[in-house]
């Protein structure tokens, strides 16, 4: 492609070069000689107009072969930089206005900034998918490493140990549900980022929604000694136009952390709703760990984990909040977190009602 380019410069610069002095080699005697032989005007006279005729047609000549050579070299440009096929009707309109070498250049230097930022992002998604293949690696090897173990110590002899048998195979099938976790959520997430998962947007009460979604988590609640506080009218209805299905997870993923995060012996959960004018705001609070502000700018990264051997003791994906992120952002909102270590954190998210 260079060397066709410069190949075309050149040939174009030697041609207006060529007929310029053409123009004067051949025109200026002949109106000179039509001046003073045939009109028998003065030397003088006749050499005046002959240099003025030589300007005139030089001065044409330049002007359409330069406009000539600036159109194809722009042309050329464009049809580089450009990610549509040039019609007739702008071909048109670029002849009529002629370009403008400004103009050129500055959409080239943008089409240059596009490029290193399309590259930059490239390379960020090139690292993030390495990072992204670790992790996974990591989640899948441990529950899996953690069974071959169990399933090796049973075959060794210990299936017919009843003092380890049970204990074993309970162990490896809550890894298993683990594993089973872990290749839910990625599919899950996967759908979501794809946009493959479309969301049944409906209208429902969030309110009777989280009612709901609370019963449903009454057995773990109770395990780890949770006490909730709801703070809202309950007199009146929520109603918003949103998935119910994928709000729910919100529900059950943002109250799940909030129980698993937490030391405390008396763990709090409040809920609460606020109007908000075209939407209602969900924030859920809890007394639990908190979380460092260096980590909260990538809480919702899948897989990541602010204490990561205490988080796989808990179990869960490791992508939860991830899926939340995904699944709030899908309804044209956004999640935010306010959290300070030993204290406590808040989670909240607007839905249109």
């Amino acid at each position: 492609m260079k060397t066709k380019y410069k190949k075309t410069k050149d040939f174009n610069a030697i041609a207006i070069a060529f007929f310029n002095a053409m123009a004067i080699v051949i025109i200026f005697p002949i109106v000179f000689y039509v001046c003073f032989h045939l009109l028998k005007l003065t030397s003088f006279v006749s050499l005046v107009l002959s240099v003025l005729f030589a300007v005139v047609a030089v001065f044409i000549a330049t002007y359409y072969w330069i406009d000539v050579f600036l159109y194809n070299k722009i042309k050329l440009i464009y049809k580089i930089i450009l990610d549509f096929k040039i019609s007739k009707d702008t071909k048109k309109e670029w002849k009529k206005d002629k370009f403008s070498i400004k103009d050129a250049e500055k959409d080239a230097q943008l089409f240059i900034e596009k490029k290193d930022n399309e590259m930059e992002h490239l390379r960020k998604l090139e690292a993030y998918r390495k990072d992204f293949l670790s992790s996974v690696s990591h989640e899948l090897k441990t529950p899996l490493t953690s069974i071959q173990g169990y399933v090796l110590t049973l075959l060794d002899g210990g299936l017919s140990d009843e003092t380890i048998n049970y204990k074993y195979l309970h162990k490896a099938s809550k890894n298993i549900d683990r594993l089973i976790a872990i290749v839910e959520d990625l599919e899950v997430i996967t759908k979501l980022e794809s946009n493959e998962l479309k969301l049944n947007i409906e209208k429902f009460d969030l309110y009777k929604l989280l009612q709901e979604s609370l019963a449903l988590m009454e057995i773990q609640s109770k395990q780890h000694n949770v006490h909730y506080e709801i703070k809202a009218d309950y007199e009146k209805s929520y109603m918003v136009h949103a998935d119910k299905k994928h709000i729910q997870i919100v529900f059950f993923n943002l109250i799940n952390n909030a129980m698993k995060y937490n030391d405390k012996d008396e763990k709090r959960i409040k809920i609460t709703f606020f109007d908000m004018g075209e939407n209602y705001l969900i924030e859920i609070t809890d007394n639990g760990i908190g979380i460092d502000n260096q980590h909260i700018p990538r809480l919702f990264e899948r897989f990541y984990r602010v204490s990561k051997d205490r988080s796989r003791e808990m179990g869960g994906s490791g992508l939860g909040l991830a899926i939340v992120k995904h699944i709030v952002e899908a309804h044209g909102s956004s999640i935010h977190i306010r959290s300070t270590p030993d204290i406590g954190s808040t989670l909240s998210f607007p839905l249109k009602k």
